[in-house]
């Protein structure tokens, strides 16, 4: 199996985080939105993991390749951002006659045994893979007969289906799918100029390839400050204890503390995760995301986003703080 794991794109409802690094680096529950990525993928055997980056592919590689050194791996930048179906695209050349392909966005993250997959595909072509959503006006939808995809929709205005696609596909003839996506860009089928994979699976469907839905069990969007927090708060709820006690701290799980933080004279928790070289004293911090090497105290925050080296003394707030920031709330005295 090859995967394709498109990561460019700006980022920019993320914002200030993605202005300095590629959303796919921003950490939620310990881990970078990539790590949680890499994980799921445990449960098949990869031969070949396709990356598509953008101007921050140097970034993306670096950590990719410190992280995941055994990995096989290939980046590809996508120097014109034209969408999604037209990033992957760029990984044609690497796919051949034989190979099977599952494609991986980055914005969410999902809860699935992709293990699971050749009895899932056993009589289908593909699988897209979706979850049931009350608010089916806001996403593409696949429309079923049969437990097959016979058409999908984008943001319908009635309930002609409430499968919503989550960025998850898996391809069982890698090639005859590329070709699908070849046409597509041929034809120039875009919306708004830019190129989306519901128009490639529509092609197939019309060849008659039959594109199978399988619901994921938990869909975890990675996108904004706000479903951030919340995917932080399943991720550790569904964690293994991952703390150590703290000599003069207060930790009210779950919570997730890099063993190279330093957390002094604190309360931490619920729902909190603190990054590698993190400093923080006499700090009361709930429902948190907090960064790599920032310093904070005498801070209190609540439903919060800390950035790589922040530092941060003598507030009471909702932050939403990007890297390298300084913030000083004291009273200026000497």
């Amino acid at each position: 199996m090859k995967v394709i794991l498109p990561v460019a794109g700006k980022g920019t409802r993320l914002r200030p985080h993605t202005h300095t690094k590629p959303k796919s680096l921003v950490r939620v529950a310990g881990k970078t939105v990539l790590e949680h990525v890499m994980d799921n993928l445990r449960k098949v055997k990869v031969d070949l993991h396709i990356v598509i980056t953008d101007e921050n592919g140097s970034v993306v590689e670096a950590f990719f390749r410190k992280h995941f050194p055994k990995a096989n791996a290939v980046f590809l930048p996508q120097s014109e951002l034209l969408g999604p179906a037209h990033a992957v695209s760029l990984a044609a050349p690497h796919v051949k006659k034989g190979d099977d392909l599952l494609i991986v966005f980055n914005d969410t993250l999902f809860v699935t045994d992709l293990s699971r997959i050749p009895r899932l595909c056993e009589d289908r072509d593909g699988l897209i893979y979706s979850k049931e959503v009350e608010d089916y006006k806001r996403f593409g939808v696949n429309v079923m007969k049969d437990d097959v995809i016979v058409d999908m929709v984008e943001k319908p205005d009635q309930p002609v289906s409430k499968l919503a696609q989550v960025g998850l596909y898996y391809m069982k003839d890698g090639a005859r799918f590329m070709g699908f996506l070849g046409e597509a860009i041929e034809r120039k089928l875009t919306v708004k100029g830019e190129y989306y994979l519901p128009d490639v699976f529509k092609l197939m469907i019309a060849s008659g390839a039959k594109l199978g839905a399988p619901e994921i069990e938990e869909w975890l969007d990675c996108g904004k400050p706000e479903t951030l927090l919340a995917t932080n708060r399943y991720l550790l709820e569904h964690s293994p204890r991952n703390h150590s006690c703290l000599e003069g701290c207060v930790i009210i799980p779950p919570v997730f503390i890099d063993p190279s933080a330093k957390v002094r004279h604190s309360v931490i928790g619920p729902f909190v995760s603190i990054a590698e070289g993190c400093v923080i004293e006499d700090s009361v911090i709930k429902d948190s995301v907090i960064n790599a090497d920032a310093d904070l105290n005498s801070v209190m925050l609540n439903h919060s986003i800390i950035g790589d080296s922040v530092s941060l003394t003598g507030i009471s707030q909702r932050l939403n703080i990007g890297d390298n920031s300084v913030v000083d709330m004291g009273s200026g005295q000497g």
